[in-house]
């Protein structure tokens, strides 16, 4: 018996022994989707309590301390912003925390990558906090949260810009003439479904019924910005590539096409006002899950961009031999431990704290809202605006990328 005892206890230790170093090596691979998986439950909890806290935040005393109690859409909104708050002060302490870590021998990159028990328990204490708040501070963070938003779509922006101009030198850089034909041809279907997509703006978003100038002016603006790409990149003085032309040139004829589909559906330019009375819980999902994969692409394709997000240390920089010689396991152990990170994770965590904001006004409608629009994902003038701008912001961005090698030669972009 004490022997069958023994052998249970070290059948038991050995088996905790490898599933916590099973745990220990997922979690430092699977990091970043762990807090992808995170973000996105607090966007399909901020929709569910959109749709259904409503009658119990009216219940609450310090929540709804009105002489009037507001309509329910008010608290719908109430219940997405105090989920989100809590959501952006959890990225963010985690951001502050991170500041400053180099390579893996910091104490901080275990906190990085595990201790998820304690990081979901604080993240859901938080979230519930944030409902003990009073509505002075939630009207706050409503404010701040529309720059943050701004600034997340030009992070975005900037890391398309850094894809493109990658995406473009690894092909160039292999030289061969089946490259070059790919190149040609990924530029030529962009330019086509960037015209074919110009035309139904036209037709959905114009109508000779109406007046429907603006919508009018912001796609002509977009096809005069798309023009101005290909002439500035096929001059000889600049010799660049049609390939990030023709992408930038489809992703800013698509924010148009964003900005003008999130126009208020009893809009009458707005082609899509017949459906305003038919939204189905199908569609509102779709445009929940649009939302969570632009967010978490931008999360993730930030935590591996080299050249936004490289940290102090580089494995280039090398570090500094030590005084004393150490024995070989020793020195293995050491370079283990001191191996570079391969991402800042304190820039990582501050796009989930902007991308909290920015999810916040999508679900919300930018805290504005006509008629049934308010029932929509993103939806709203506020929206329009958003968007439009954002492809202005990315055309000038892509032109001064072009043209500020020129103007500075002396510096290196």
């Amino acid at each position: 018996m004490f022997a069958a005892s023994c052998l249970a206890s070290c059948c038991a230790a050995c088996a905790c022994d490898a599933c916590r170093t099973v745990v220990s090596g997922i979690s430092r691979r699977s990091a970043r989707i762990a807090y992808c998986g995170l973000f996105s439950l607090s966007l399909i909890l901020a929709w569910i309590l959109r749709e259904v806290a409503a009658p119990l935040m009216e219940k609450i005393p310090w929540i709804n301390h009105f002489h009037q109690t507001p309509d329910r859409e008010w608290f719908e909104t109430d219940a997405v912003l105090r989920v989100s708050l809590g959501n952006f002060l959890f990225f963010t302490i985690l951001a502050l925390v991170m500041v400053g870590v180099k390579n893996q021998k910091d104490p901080r990159d275990g906190l990085h990558h595990g201790g998820w028990m304690m990081k979901v328990i604080c993240w859901c204490l938080l979230v519930i906090f944030m409902f003990f708040l009073p509505n002075e501070i939630i009207s706050f963070y409503e404010t701040i949260s529309k720059f943050g938003s701004g600034l997340f779509l030009l992070v975005q922006v900037v890391l398309l810009l850094d894809f493109v101009h990658g995406w473009n030198d690894k092909w160039v850089r292999y030289d061969e003439q089946f490259w070059y034909f790919a190149l040609f041809a990924v530029s030529l279907v962009c330019y086509l479904a960037t015209f074919g997509l110009s035309g139904l703006l036209f037709h959905w978003f114009t109508s000779s019924e109406h007046d429907c100038g603006l919508n009018t002016f912001f796609i002509v603006m977009t096809l005069i910005f798309i023009v101005v790409f290909a002439v500035v990149t096929l001059h000889p003085a600049v010799s660049g590539s049609i390939l990030p032309a023709s992408v930038i040139s489809l992703y800013c004829m698509y924010l148009c096409y964003s900005g003008l589909a999130s126009e208020p559906r009893d809009y009458e330019c707005n082609g899509f006002h017949k459906h305003s009375k038919a939204v189905s819980t199908g569609t509102l999902t779709v445009g929940l899950l649009t939302t969570v994969l632009s967010v978490v692409y931008s999360a993730v394709r930030a935590g591996s961009s080299t050249t936004l997000l490289s940290p102090p240390s580089s494995p280039r920089a090398g570090a500094g031999k030590p005084l004393l010689p150490l024995d070989k396991a020793d020195e293995q152990e050491e370079k283990e431990k001191a191996k570079p990170v391969t991402y800042s994770y304190s820039f990582f965590h501050i796009i989930f704290s902007l991308a909290s904001m920015y999810s916040a006004m999508l679900l919300t409608g930018w805290s504005t809202s006509v008629g049934e629009s308010g029932r929509l994902v993103d939806v709203g003038w506020a929206s329009v605006w958003v968007r439009i701008a954002t492809g202005w912001a990315t055309a000038a961005l892509f032109i001064w990328s072009l043209v500020a090698p020129l103007l500075f030669p002396d510096r290196e972009f």
